[in-house]
């Protein structure tokens, strides 16, 4: 642990090094300000870096590659003995998460952040204690502090983890066999990407899901198809079904329920991931007798990520919005520039967060769904067009999926945009961009993408919110 004299100040002192707190930490170190950052993990990057988005894009990249290799033959190249080496999988993660956890430490030595490894806790006013992994205490006096100590896995009672036989989202990083069959309890991001994963290494998946649909916050259509897509992979789909209880068996698991029709449910695998999301960490953080306040274990916080306690900020997934890792880069950039005293600092419009998944088919979105659009009262105008009728997609022989525009009749406005299909999340970044500046439908389909290129499938829904579609 850092040794600090007692006389020295901060401007700003951050307690978490994720995506939201390492972000937060190089822009003060770019606005001059002299800054702390702690961190009670032995690596910096928190949950998204070491055991979230890193790791897991990883295996589903080398699950992609294995796949893509399965059906070479379909692209003239003929490869013969084709073996998933699950040990090298393992190891290429690992090496990925190393280098992009020393690229933050790089980034820290550049900003000149000081990183004070221990745990935070607020002494207000004005100061954080620090207790190294030794017991040590040491007080950290400052003018400021970002709360971005981030999430962990949400325990459900009667489904507890051990490792083993029943993992969560970080158990099952580590695994060192690809089990044989999977029973996934929850269809989110998180439950889908791992039956993705999975399920291409070899193992007879199926995905458990309290709400009617896969993905349940993405736009209906979205979801059918992605169930209808993982269907013709051999991953089963167990929607509208509620799991009461959880018994370890000879082989594995066996976990039973009841659909919201009440039909009994039951079903058998080797092993059960449990993915059923997250929830805030402020375990220790000291907020009791402050006026900070906490509801459902998030901090509350105003536009500018401020706490009710004067100086205090928090970030990312403490506070109430999506636990999204390019949403906390953001709100940690707002807490910054707004305590510096920038003046062009700006709230973040919530309705401009892309989501993400990234199973095969990926799955991408921002803004609203066709059906809260119209609760909303919106004269909906949709454009939709397939990736089977793109000369790209048929090039890279993923032609599952579609992209999906919903416009408004009124002033031609995008309300969101809905993608399913190769590269979604990567074409997403369009979107994003389009509907930032406030760019109508018209404009975005008169806008010239070149061909061939999976994006003319986002021109085209664009045109085809006016009938204007020009390959279907």
């Amino acid at each position: 642990m850092a040794d600090k004299p007692d006389s020295e100040q901060f401007d700003v002192t951050i307690i978490g090094s994720g995506p939201g707190g390492y972000v937060a930490a190089i822009r003060a170190g770019q606005l001059g300000l002299k800054v702390a950052m702690i961190e009670k993990d032995t690596r910096l990057g928190g949950t998204c870096t070491l055991r979230g988005c890193i790791p897991t894009k990883q295996m589903l990249q080398s699950a992609h590659v294995y796949e893509q290799m399965q059906h070479a033959a379909d692209f003239g190249v003929q490869v013969t003995g084709i073996q998933l080496a699950f040990e090298d999988v393992q190891k290429r993660k690992n090496k990925v998460v190393l280098k992009n956890t020393k690229g933050i430490e790089y980034l820290m030595k550049k900003n000149k952040v000081t990183v004070i490894k221990g745990t935070g806790k607020l002494a207000l006013p004005g100061k954080v204690e620090v207790t190294g992994a030794d017991g040590a205490k040491q007080t950290i006096e400052t003018k400021n502090i970002i709360i971005a100590t981030g999430s962990v896995v949400r325990p459900i009672p009667g489904f507890e983890t051990d490792g083993a036989r029943v993992v969560n989202s970080d158990h099952i990083l580590e695994l060192k066999n690809v089990p044989k069959s999977l029973i996934v309890m929850g269809a989110g991001a998180v439950g889908c990407e791992f039956a993705s994963v999975y399920s291409r290494f070899g193992s007879e998946t199926t995905i458990v899901e309290l709400m009617p649909r896969l993905v349940p916050l993405e736009d209906e259509e979205v979801s059918r198809e992605l169930e209808k897509s993982f269907r013709k992979r051999g991953i089963k789909s167990q929607v509208d079904t509620k799991l009461e209880k959880l018994e370890q068996t000879a082989n594995g698991v066996r976990v039973t329920g009841k659909t919201t029709k009440g039909e009994a449910v039951s079903l058998e695998a080797e092993m059960l991931l449990v993915a059923v999301g997250r929830m805030p960490f402020t375990e220790g953080l000291g907020l009791a007798g402050t006026k900070i306040k906490v509801e459902r274990g998030f901090v509350q916080v105003d536009q500018f990520q401020m706490t009710g306690e004067p100086g205090v900020y928090a970030i990312g997934d403490v506070v109430p919005t999506p636990l999204l890792a390019h949403l906390a880069s953001k709100e940690g950039i707002v807490a910054v520039e707004h305590l510096a005293g920038q003046k062009s600092v700006r709230p973040i419009n919530l309705r401009l967060v892309p989501n993400c998944t990234y199973c095969d088919p990926e799955v991408a979105s921002v803004g609203l769904t066709e059906a809260k659009a119209r609760e909303q009262g919106y004269d909906v105008k949709v454009g939709k067009f397939p990736m089977s009728a793109s000369g790209k997609a048929r090039i890279l022989g993923e032609e599952e999926g579609f992209v999906k525009i919903v416009g408004e009749g009124k002033y031609d406005e995008i309300l969101g945009v809905h993608i399913i299909g190769p590269h979604a999340t990567e074409l997403i970044a369009e979107a994003c961009v389009a509907m930032q500046l406030e760019s109508t439908a018209e404009e975005l389909g008169r806008t010239m993408h070149a061909h061939p290129t999976v994006s003319e499938t986002v021109m085209e829904a664009a045109e085809g919110v006016h009938g204007l579609a020009v390959h279907i």
